[in-house]
């Protein structure tokens, strides 16, 4: 049997003091009799796209993104419309993508799905010139995107404390979209523009957003006032956030965002200041990704949901 030959591209950053334990568990997991193993080590921002690029023609077949989310969307920038499959081996924070897919964030059971080999051909998409695989955004959740990625400890704790230190003072904003050509205006704490369902976290923002489906899901959130905040809250933990009032959501092949100033937007967790306009379009079936053979995960509710069992929230009528 011919054995594919597969590149870890490590970012040593990325779940500072993982690295040794990753490279460990390759060189004792990984299965030989499939798999011919190197491993590269990103020096600096967005080296991961290079490495896959340079991969993607030097006869490699699969590439392992370590990392998080943004680690991971450098690998896919280099890998889109190749006919190399990527893998992930979750080691960042929030773990976007990974959660979405069900990819364990255990390292030597994500190593397990790769020696399984099953895979799954999803959507992209581009932002002006710009590619991700998960989630884009605008608004507070691109500052919170910015001051995540600039602390010196992450985690939940941090990603919680800085949306707990910014929300009060943070003032909405009105965009101007085009949703399939359909003019819409609306004033916005943030806009998210899903392929996958979560910004990490297990934090579903998109309920309805599939990684398969050719379409983004795009999601207008409100200002919640400070006294309904648990209520929302609630719903957010419980993957339901679609139900609130104070959310919008459509589905779209493309979608224009006009604004008078230029834009950051959070791409995959990275803060990027783009152009005042920004058009989004799906790459349907452009990327190869390994994912676990059954896919699907039994969620577990919180031991709290008993406590709210009951709609004691405001849900828009269906």
């Amino acid at each position: 049997m011919k054995k594919n030959n597969i590149l870890f591209i490590i970012n040593p950053i990325s779940g500072v003091g993982k690295q040794k334990l990753v490279e460990n568990a390759i060189e004792k997991l990984l299965d030989k009799n499939k798999y011919d193993y190197k491993i590269a080590y990103t020096e600096y921002a967005h080296h991961g796209t290079l490495l896959s690029l340079q991969a993607s023609i030097q006869n490699v077949d699969i590439v392992v993104a370590v990392g998080g989310d943004g680690s991971i969307n450098d690998c896919v920038r280099g890998l889109i419309g190749t006919n190399v499959t990527l893998g992930i081996i979750p080691a960042g924070s929030g773990n976007g993508l990974a959660r979405t897919l069900n990819i364990p964030l255990n390292i030597e059971a994500a190593i397990e799905v790769l020696n399984k080999k099953q895979t799954k051909v999803i959507d992209t998409v581009k932002v002006n010139n710009k590619i991700y695989a998960s989630i884009a955004g605008i608004g507070f959740d691109a500052l919170i995107a910015h001051e995540f990625r600039q602390a010196k400890v992450r985690g939940f704790n941090k990603y919680l404390s800085l949306i707990l230190q910014h929300y009060p003072f943070y003032e909405s904003q009105t965009y101007k979209i085009e949703i399939d050509n359909q003019p819409i205006e609306e004033e916005a704490l943030f806009i998210s523009f899903a392929n996958s369902n979560q910004f990490g976290f297990d934090t579903i923002i998109a309920p309805s957003a599939k990684v398969d489906d050719g379409f983004i899901q795009v999601c207008i959130v409100k200002k919640v006032p400070i006294v309904m905040l648990p209520f929302t809250v609630q719903l957010l933990l419980f993957k339901n956030i679609d139900k609130s009032i104070y959310v919008k959501t459509f589905k779209a092949k493309e979608v224009v965002v006009k604004n008078n100033t230029s834009l950051i937007v959070n791409l995959d967790g990275e803060s990027v200041e783009m152009e005042q306009e920004l058009k989004f379009s799906v790459n349907p079936q452009s990327l190869n990704i390994i994912i676990p053979k059954s896919n699907v995960k039994e969620r577990k509710e919180p031991s709290w949901h008993s406590i709210f069992n009951q709609p004691l929230f405001p849900i828009r009528n269906q």
